[in-house]
């Protein structure tokens, strides 16, 4: 939806501590300029001095940021509020500014002119309700934490490859919980050297060791290993770092677990919580994944294809005198596109349509993550009449599930 004409348009250059505002006319011309600070006071002038410009929802602002406190203050004040692309202001900034010249002020008038010539083009940003923003608040920290966890786990296995390379091959996981137990008791090639069958039978017995290697085999893999560092010095710093990891990675997994139960009770507060769990092996976390991006605003998306250009997978189509192309999109949501194409490739192993989908874009010859792409593009299209029916997802009301499904009756002559 479009913005409408409006007498005054406000452009907002962020800053870490303070901000530089400007507000154009409509026929271009500057009247005023001004900087806050990134505080209450800050947020409480510039909603005064916007204020004196007349009604809050006929003053549009535009802001290279989508979100965060001064977003939400101008929201709550009635203001529309316009995200835009910083590639897109510093473009526009270019063919505006010739001599190159840069300054805080200067980029709140380009971001006010933008916003004044292209408003037309332009969509306010919709507020997402409390609920969406504390499942998302979860669903994101979760997701950063899982990352701080790979990030740890590769750590620890370049240095048990250089320190320890017997430990790392010991356990199908070097970030298992029974890996970073042995690791806590093993520390170093040193404090193992005496370990036997025996006490590697009774580690696996405390530790409720499930695998299917015996003790013996275990020892046998250990030693069998490259010789770990031996140097005094060496070994002592050696220890040192793979403590801290393995209690970074402990860490780590506690907090993820804490994460996971709160992103299970947010989504079961959440109104929409039900419709995308009830979709096909989409579960707890990857359901709330998707919601979460997706927002509950039902005026945000003019359809279903915009869902998937927002999501990131709809292709770019790219044409110019004889030449034609369409290729992968890159500007969209990246958190969204991996949590809408997990739950499509996770669907296919469910769903006899969705696999089917599937196995159809693999027959044209497309690899693995276009066909997932083009079977999330499908699913879009299904959730997007669940999420604005308010119903959670019935496989029975599905049709082209049930044409899939259910045997065509035999043709009789007449």
């Amino acid at each position: 939806m479009a913005l409408p004409e409006s007498a005054y348009y406000v452009g907002i250059d962020w800053g870490s501590s303070e901000h530089a505002v400007c507000v154009l006319t409509e026929a271009g011309r500057v009247r005023t300029e001004f900087a806050i600070t990134h505080t209450a006071v800050g947020f409480a002038d510039l909603i005064r001095r916007l204020g004196k410009l007349g009604q809050a929802e006929d003053i549009p602002v535009a802001i290279e940021r989508p979100d965060g406190r001064l977003v939400d203050q101008l929201l709550e004040a009635g203001h529309p509020v316009v995200p835009v692309k910083s590639n897109a202001i510093k473009a526009w900034r270019d063919a505006e500014v010739l001599s190159g010249a840069k300054s805080d002020p200067g980029d709140a008038m380009v971001i006010a002119e933008y916003l004044r010539l292209r408003h037309h083009k332009l969509s306010a940003a919709r507020p997402f309700s409390g609920h969406t923003k504390a499942l998302r608040t979860v669903v994101r920290t979760r997701d950063d934490v899982v990352r701080l966890r790979v990030m740890a786990t590769n750590m620890l296995s370049a240095l048990l490859d250089a320190f320890w390379p017997g430990a790392k091959s010991l356990f199908a996981d070097v970030e298992s919980p029974i890996a970073l137990d042995f690791l806590t008791r093993y520390p170093t090639p040193a404090s193992a050297a005496a370990l036997g069958e025996k006490r590697m039978a009774a580690f696996c017995v405390k530790h409720s060791y499930c695998g299917r290697r015996t003790p013996a085999e275990l020892v046998k893999r250990l030693r069998s290993a490259p010789a770990g560092v031996t140097g005094e010095i060496e070994t002592e710093a050696g220890r040192d770092a793979v403590v801290a990891l393995v209690t970074v990675l402990r860490t780590l997994g506690t907090v993820k677990k804490d994460l996971d139960r709160s992103v299970a009770a947010h989504l079961g507060q959440h109104p929409d919580g039900r419709i995308f769990t009830s979709l096909p092996r989409a579960g707890q976390v990857n359901a709330a994944q998707i919601l979460a991006e997706w927002g509950d605003s039902r005026t945000a998306y003019d359809g279903p294809d915009a869902v998937a250009a927002f999501a990131g997978v709809a292709p770019v189509t790219k044409a110019s005198g004889r030449m034609r192309g369409v290729s992968y999109r890159w500007a969209c949501n990246k958190r969204l596109r991996q949590a809408v194409t997990t739950f499509a490739d996770n669907s296919r192993h469910e769903s006899a349509w969705a696999a089917n989908v599937y196995q159809r874009a693999r027959g044209r010859g497309m690899d693995h993550p276009h066909a997932v792409r083009v079977l999330a593009r499908a699913w879009i299209r299904v959730i997007h009449r669940c999420w604005l029916n308010h119903e959670p997802y019935q496989p029975d009301r599905h049709g082209g599930l049930q044409r899939l499904t259910t045997p065509q009756p035999l043709a009789q002559a007449v």
